[in-house]
């Protein structure tokens, strides 16, 4: 029986370890991740707004007239 206490006991100590140890990277790693998470979001929609960009302009510029009127006098 007190070898199965030991057992638990361990193994208690260790998920404990583990839960610290894992906290511990993360809260040492977030600055670093977040970092490329906007790198990589800015990415994402400097593309997404390339790609629009020419058929928005396409769109919003009207047709040069092929002719004109008469000249306006001074």
């Amino acid at each position: 029986m007190q070898k199965l206490i030991n057992v638990v006991a361990l193994l208690s100590g260790l998920t404990s370890l583990a839960v610290i140890s894992g906290s511990a990277y993360v809260v040492m790693n977030q600055e670093e991740w977040r970092e490329q998470a906007q790198e990589k979001l800015a990415e994402v929609i400097a593309e997404g707004i390339t790609g629009a960009l020419p058929g928005l302009m396409d769109s919003a510029m009207p047709e040069l007239p092929t002719t004109t009127g008469p000249e306006l006098p001074f």
